[in-house]
């Protein structure tokens, strides 16, 4: 599905000297490198403060620590996803709100949030999946109506903008009160392990949230609550810093190859191929297409038996996972995120895909998928 090795060798001396000076000076725990690059990346995204922490799904966690919430708040968000959104919902002892899905963008339908909201509500977490936004210009409407936190879930659209109708963009994950973000190696903007950031303009949230990732602590030994231990390693950081000068590149690059599988698949009348929103731009974290469900195991078996990675995100919706089956939930709760599930599969998308694969994928999937 990506093809990092080949990415790697394209900037690997730079990359090299990055980790080099790193291994010189040996200040792996909050090295000089994680401040540039949280600079770096405060000035791409253009907003006042990036927390780097562990991973993705510390961010989500930490961005809902910082908010003080209590036990049994509830959480609007998407059943269409990577089980970290929810999970950190379930450490925390709080209760997710699902609510179904736009059978195009695959994104929360923002016309159904304002029915699924409670004297219990506290935050909207919308997801961007797969590149897109979600229509954040009503949910920020929705939200300031109801007195709501947004945390914007950005682990996927690192890069896309969103377009508000005024003419205004910002990146996404810059628009709620708080946004995350993952950096793991398949992510357009990837490190080579795991690390993940916090966005915010607010600086009271920012502080907090920087408390979170030191143990509830801003001075050595001294704790003013409880938190996690999460840090982007600095040998992390000095990669992403010279991965961030290129990330505009990788995707320009992405949105190539989105366009040669949509031009040569569109005109299948079995094949959805994926529909961008007027109000964001793609950056194509994945290329999702949709199909008949009773078709799609076939021709993922048959494209990964003819060489072809392929990917099922996600094949069971988290109000189905046995693992959230104490929330009540059952199917058809949500008929189109259900049916989603099992119509979606992605192809391989990546900056090192030759005119010759995309050729042999396309050529591939006209043959199963007719």
């Amino acid at each position: 599905m990506v093809d990092l090795k080949g990415q790697y060798n394209k900037i690997k001396t730079e990359l090299d000297q990055a980790i080099q000076q790193v291994l010189d000076h040996s200040k792996f725990i909050n090295g000089p490198e994680v401040a540039h690059f949280t600079r770096n990346l405060e000035d791409y995204l253009q907003v006042k403060h990036v927390i780097p922490c562990g991973n993705g799904t510390d961010a989500l966690q930490i961005a809902l620590m910082a908010l003080s919430l209590n036990p049994g708040d509830e959480i609007i968000t998407t059943p269409f996803t990577f089980i970290a959104t929810a999970e950190v919902i379930e450490l925390l002892h709080l209760n997710p709100v699902f609510v179904d899905i736009d059978p195009d963008t695959f994104n929360l339908d923002v016309s159904k949030i304002e029915h699924a909201i409670t004297s219990k509500t506290k935050v909207i977490l919308p997801v961007h999946l797969f590149g897109q936004s979600c229509e954040m210009e009503t949910i920020m409407s929705i939200a300031k109506r109801y007195q709501l936190y947004v945390i914007e879930d950005a682990c996927q659209s690192m890069g896309t903008e969103y377009l508000f109708s005024d003419g205004q963009r910002k990146k996404s994950g810059t628009i709620g009160d708080i946004g995350c973000t993952s950096f793991f190696p398949s992510k357009n903007l990837g490190c080579f392990g795991d690390g993940g950031a916090i966005f915010t303009e607010n600086q009271n949230i920012a502080s907090t949230c920087k408390m979170v990732t030191n143990h509830g602590s801003t001075q050595k030994y001294y704790h003013d609550r409880v938190g996690v231990n999460s840090r982007l390693d600095t040998i992390q950081a000095a990669i992403l810093d010279v991965k961030l000068k290129f990330l505009e590149h990788y995707i320009s690059e992405r949105q190539k190859v989105a366009h040669y599988y949509t031009q040569h698949l569109q005109c299948i009348k079995e094949i959805q191929t994926p529909q961008i929103a007027s109000y964001t731009t793609h950056t194509f974290h994945q290329f999702t297409i949709k199909t008949n469900p009773l078709k799609r195991d076939h021709i993922v078996q048959d494209l990964k038996a003819n060489g072809i990675p392929c990917m099922i995100y996600y094949p069971v919706p988290l109000h189905l996972q046995e693992a959230f089956r104490h929330w009540g939930y059952s199917e058809g709760d949500f008929p189109v995120c259900e049916e989603v599930s099992k119509s979606v599969f992605s192809l391989p998308i990546h900056t090192e895909l030759t005119d010759e694969q995309l050729e042999y994928i396309v050529n591939m999937v006209k043959t199963f998928a007719t």
